[in-house]
């Protein structure tokens, strides 16, 4: 009966991606690619126009920028999504339920520095968190993990500290930030959560009995990596243009005010949906903004974006995804100013 229940319970286990049912299981497209297909069939015209609108040195400027960008986040993005299809594939959701406390005050922090040591993609964060509340884990928990896993994992981190040579406080900022983001927002779920917002979708994720495991880590790579690296160029791209294209007199609007420029880059992060492992080198190529403003750019991105949005509405309801991303980015701002202003 033992051994039946371990069965069962691998057969639904958490991971950082979710695998379909049937043949829709191999994913040989990930989520992201009509975006992508639109992206493309765009970027032909748009070019165009730039090229004819915009002087030459504008346009060089445009495609440095966002090569840079690319090829500085990529190594990260790479290391990231290896990793994460790594815990897909290796590591049973028994790991995760089993070191939180039964407690839900004390789960939350727990679940919110294990996400330190348990790298993932913001992308593969939703389908753990949904898999973990299924595994009998409070969903404050979960959700904790699932706001601080893609933000202060070792990946983010070092690609932050090298985005920001010689600023070892923009990196204490952003892991300090980022959890008490995390914490706050778990605690906030155990005061005024209700359950009628929750409606976890039945889905399988992570490894299956009987299937390679080999096999299952190189699809939740492949899924990951051309999910988040397709939003990892079109952020670039967004980036790039942001820099080139927008004229000085209208960035110094908001980078002249303290408070317009933070939430100026709060909804900047929102639009962009960088993916976590990339945004660092983005922010730092934003360099007008003042490095509160960044910070709060950093904060934000791996909490609150468009397709994060998305994946919540779909995986637990609208109702949950649109609270819950509001009160995410409101308690990120104010978390972000408070040990932002202490440390930078």
């Amino acid at each position: 009966m033992q051994k039946t229940e371990e069965l069962a319970e691998e057969a639904s286990s958490a991971a950082a991606v979710p695998a379909a049912s049937g043949e829709a299981s191999e994913r040989g497209r990930p989520l992201p690619w009509p975006l992508l297909f639109v992206a493309a069939a765009l970027a032909g015209p748009v070019l165009l126009v730039l090229a004819r609108g915009l002087d030459e040195p504008a346009v060089q400027a445009w495609r440095t920028v966002c090569l840079a960008i690319t090829v500085q986040a990529l190594p990260f993005l790479l290391l990231g999504t290896a990793l994460s299809g790594a815990i897909n594939a290796f590591v049973p959701a028994r790991v995760f339920s089993r070191v939180l406390p039964g407690r839900p005050v004390l789960a939350v922090p727990v679940a919110g520095v294990a996400g330190v040591v348990l790298p993932g993609c913001e992308c593969a964060s939703v389908p753990v968190a949904n898999s973990l509340i299924h595994r009998g884990v409070t969903p404050a928990a979960a959700f904790t993990f699932l706001l601080s896993a893609p933000a202060v994992n070792p990946v983010v981190l070092t690609a932050t500290a090298i985005a920001f040579p010689g600023s070892p406080a923009m990196v204490l900022a952003r892991l300090l930030a980022s959890l008490a983001t995390a914490a706050a927002m778990g605690w906030l779920w155990l005061w005024l959560g209700r359950d009628e917002w929750l409606k976890p979708a039945v889905r399988h994720t992570g490894h299956r009995p009987g299937h390679s495991r080999l096999r299952e880590f190189r699809l939740g790579f492949q899924h990951d990596f051309l999910h988040a690296g397709g939003f990892l160029v079109l952020g670039a791209m967004a980036a790039a243009a942001f820099n080139v294209a927008v004229p000085r007199s209208v960035l110094d609007v908001f980078s002249g005010s303290p408070w317009l420029s933070v939430l100026f880059m709060a909804g900047l992060a929102v639009l962009l949906a960088v993916c976590s492992e990339a945004d660092a080198f983005v922010a730092a190529s934003l360099t007008g903004f003042s490095p509160l403003a960044r910070l709060v750019f950093m904060v934000v991105g791996p909490m609150v974006d468009l397709k994060l949005i998305a994946l919540q509405a779909g995986t637990f309801g609208r109702a949950f995804a649109v609270r819950f991303s509001a009160a995410t980015m409101v308690v990120a701002v104010l978390c972000s100013a408070l040990i932002g202003g202490a440390l930078l």
